[in-house]
């Protein structure tokens, strides 16, 4: 049932920056390694109503329902676009360390868990991708797909941690350079910003 097949296509979407990955990279460069555990976690549980709505066949009443679908994309983009507007108006000099003692990890983990439920081009894909490793000879097919789930959001998981912590690595040589933290934050912006328009702009 877990295909080296799976694995290896699985490893490469995880991988493929998407927001979840701008996010948990931009949290470990500016808020510390546990912010940006923090962030990949929020992110990992964010795919869980994505999966859930793949299973139960949720996502092709979402597919077949402009409305809904167009309803919960313009909340994704706004939502982006709120996290672009607030990252661009921080103009304070940041201390890495003491915003790490400071942070509200559940705060963290509840963006990461909005920006990917608000994103409802995750459900179309997981209805698109999972059943492609599902076996039809055998009956428990739910069962396969909850246990294909649970091994791509560890693999996220993963992942994300890894990507976080390499930036809150590459962070402490930034700290003595308030205008390269500065630069670097604008340029996360303008990725969020980017992303909240392409999926408001996206068809379903």
């Amino acid at each position: 049932m877990i295909t080296t097949e799976f694995l290896l296509t699985s490893l490469v979407v995880v991988l493929v920056p998407g927001t979840g990955v701008i996010y948990t990279i931009s949290t470990g460069l500016f808020m510390g390694w546990r912010s940006s555990i923090a962030a990949a976690l929020g992110c990992t549980t964010g795919i869980i109503p994505h999966l859930l709505a793949c299973i139960l066949g949720l996502s092709a009443l979402l597919h077949l329902s402009s409305v809904a679908f167009q309803t919960l994309k313009f909340a994704g983009a706004a939502y982006l676009l709120f996290l672009a507007w607030g990252m661009w108006r921080d103009k304070g000099t940041i201390n890495i360390e003491s915003t790490e003692k400071k942070t509200n990890l559940t705060q963290i983990m509840s963006k990461g868990f909005l920006i990917n439920i608000l994103n409802p081009k995750l459900s179309i894909f997981f209805l698109a991708f999972l059943p492609q490793f599902i076996s039809t000879n055998e009956a428990a097919a739910s069962i396969q797909m909850v246990i294909l789930s649970a091994v791509f959001m560890l693999m996220t998981f993963v992942v994300f941690v890894a990507y976080g912590c390499l930036a809150h690595r590459v962070s402490a040589y930034l700290t003595s350079s308030p205008r390269a933290i500065r630069k670097i934050q604008q340029v996360f912006s303008a990725t969020f910003a980017a992303l909240g328009i392409r999926l408001a702009l996206a068809e379903q």
